[in-house]
């Protein structure tokens, strides 16, 4: 989980990441898609809050966690609950896809 995280901080507040967010953009100008690819300074310092005080287990288990485990890790984080969902959803099919 760990190494997804740094994976996705390549591209954050990146010029290159802005662009491609930007393709992603709905009518309200929100990117949940993009947020994948590249995410903003301060979603990243969310996401990495949020998986510092995951407990192995969890970490493990990230793939299968539910909404309720998943708004507790968040409200424990002092984090948007919304943003970790993505990076959880995000996680769950990059493993998925790495077999």
């Amino acid at each position: 989980m760990d190494a997804y995280v740094e994976k996705l901080g390549r591209f954050a507040d990146d010029e290159y990441g802005r662009q491609f967010r930007r393709q992603f953009e709905d009518n309200r100008g929100s990117s949940e898609l993009g947020m994948l690819q590249s995410p903003s300074g301060d979603e990243l310092a969310q996401i990495r809050k949020a998986v510092a005080i995951m407990t192995q287990a969890e970490k493990h288990g990230a793939c299968d966690l539910g909404d309720e485990e998943i708004q507790r890790i968040a409200d424990d984080a002092g984090i948007d609950c919304g943003v970790f969902a993505i990076f959880i959803n995000g996680y769950a099919i990059e493993v998925k896809t790495r077999g």
